[in-house]
């Protein structure tokens, strides 16, 4: 049986001033870190002890720190990946939200989604930002370790849980899945129908010593 563990990275400095994150390489708060290490603590529960984990992290420094708390529990190196990075933003990285705001472009109702055009310089269409979370996961999934940890970021978090339930990308277009900040989300497969489950999504109970 296979089980994948998906961490979205605690609260960010990104957050609490009030900016775009996206790839802007915002850090944990104090907050923050002490959010990651009940994370950690939380997977360590679950775990079985002696059973081989793998950790997969984006590259950013909020995903890496919390990524780093779980190293620690379980003694592993994490892999980081620029792929499972949060959808970049281009221009608006760091600015103020309502800068994005005033120029974004939403996506039609009906129509061309995957491709469509923000109205922001430099920023990836969903179409960018799926293929290479897909990409990310099917390298992650090919090898048949047990439990595997993800660490991302909220917005990307639905394209992984989208590519673990085997949704095409070209339905992918209207899909979301929501997770708080400090969440984990459980997806495991069985090993006789090798059906994949959503077993917990966003789940932020270990949160709760962290707020002490």
């Amino acid at each position: 049986m296979r089980t994948l563990y998906v961490v979205t990275h605690p609260e960010a400095t990104h957050h609490v001033e009030g900016v775009v994150g996206g790839w802007y390489d915002s850090r944990l708060t104090p907050a923050g870190v002490r959010a990651a290490a009940s994370i950690a603590q939380a997977l360590r529960a679950q775990i079985p002890d002696g059973a081989e984990v793998e950790l997969f992290s984006s590259d950013l420094q909020r995903t890496r720190r919390t990524a780093e708390e779980v190293a620690g529990l379980f003694g592993v190196r994490p892999t980081l990946d620029g792929r499972l990075r949060e959808k970049s933003y281009g221009r608006a990285g760091g600015r103020p939200q309502e800068w994005l705001d005033r120029r974004f472009v939403p996506p039609p109702a009906v129509g061309e989604r995957m491709d469509h055009d923000e109205g922001v310089e430099g920023a990836e269409t969903k179409a960018e930002w799926v293929r290479r979370i897909y990409a990310a996961m099917d390298e992650i999934l090919q090898c048949p370790r047990e439990h595997q940890i993800i660490v991302t970021h909220g917005g990307s978090l639905t394209f992984v849980v989208a590519s673990w339930i085997r949704m095409p990308i070209e339905s992918a277009g209207y899909v979301s899945f929501r997770a708080p900040s400090g969440s984990i989300t459980t997806l495991r497969e069985d090993d006789f129908f090798h059906n994949r489950q959503v077993v917990s999504l966003g789940d932020t109970r270990h949160l709760d010593s962290a707020q002490r």
